[in-house]
Parts: structure tokens; C-alpha cells; sequence
């Protein structure tokens, strides 16, 4: 869901938005002001990239999802603060 709605505010071609793994000039992130302290990290960097005109490319990585016992800390509510960033950054100048 939250890829979908990455693809339909900000025109990218995403399949897993959410995932961490993104990389950057490291001139570009510097330039972005950054305001999240949580899972918000990933969304609010596509979010301003995205509104800077970058079109984001994805490369296939191999993913094997951690359990809540072995880590896993990402609960239905990251989801939807997820969502939030994306909108609140696609229509907040």
C-alpha cells in the first residue's frame, strides 16, 4: 500500500518504497533536510527526492524478512505514519 501511494503522489515506479535500501550522492542527501527520527525515514527521503525531480531506479536484492523474535520491530501503524509523510510532503511546500 504504501509503494501505491509513493507511485501515485510522486510519479515513480516503485515496488517496495519502504524497503531501506536506497542510495545517493552523498552531495544530494546532504541537501535535504531531514526531519525524521523513526520508520518515517524512508518515506520522507523518497518523498523529497521525488519533489526534487529524481526518478528513482530500483535494483532486485535478495530479502529474507526478520521475525518479531529475531528483531523485527515494524508494526501496522509505521504503515500508516508512512503514508502520512508522503502526503503531508507531496502538499506541504
Amino acid at each position: 500500500m504504501v509503494s501505491f501511494v509513493t507511485n501515485l503522489l510522486y510519479g515513480q515506479h516503485l515496488t517496495d518504497e519502504p524497503t531501506c535500501y536506497k542510495m545517493f550522492d552523498a552531495a544530494l542527501l546532504k541537501s535535504i533536510p531531514l526531519t525524521c527520527v523513526g520508520f518515517e525515514f524512508c518515506p520522507e527521503v523518497t518523498a523529497k527526492v521525488s519533489k526534487l525531480g529524481y526518478k528513482i531506479k530500483e535494483v532486485p536484492i535478495h530479502y529474507y524478512p526478520r521475525s518479531v523474535k529475531e528483531g523485527k520491530k515494524i508494526k501496522w501503524f509505521d504503515g500508516v505514519e508512512a503514508i502520512w509523510t508522503l502526503l503531508k510532503y507531496r502538499f506541504v511546500k
